[in-house]
């Protein structure tokens, strides 16, 4: 895989798209508002419900799934962007997270 486009959590300004490709637990467990949540490997089978113009930042736990999604989504003509350290950094960055449950995302884990 060659490299993505990737910004640090910091750059993603408030109110930005985020797309999480995280799986339904991962996301119960902590999420950004607001943010769309297609699982990665859902994501060929629901990409008509991103809207192509949109500028996309894309996020999953640490950012491996999320530059795999990236590189795949760049060549569909989508306009997206790899956030380096996903969610494991926006958490240490202590930026706001929501959940389901409301109980406390934690990081590392689902």
């Amino acid at each position: 895989m060659h490299d993505v486009e990737s910004v640090d959590v910091t750059d993603v300004r408030p109110g930005a798209a985020v797309l999480d490709v995280r799986e339904q637990d991962e996301w119960d467990a902590g999420h950004i508002e607001g943010a769309v949540h297609i699982p990665l490997g859902e994501l060929p089978l629901r990409v008509e419900e991103l809207d192509p113009d949109t500028d996309y930042n894309v996020i999953c736990l640490r950012g491996g799934r999320s530059a795999q999604a990236v590189q795949w989504l760049t060549n569909q003509g989508y306009s997206v962007v790899n956030v380096r350290g996903g969610m494991d950094q926006w958490a240490e960055n202590g930026l706001p997270i929501t959940s389901e449950s409301g109980e406390a995302f934690v990081k590392g884990h689902a």
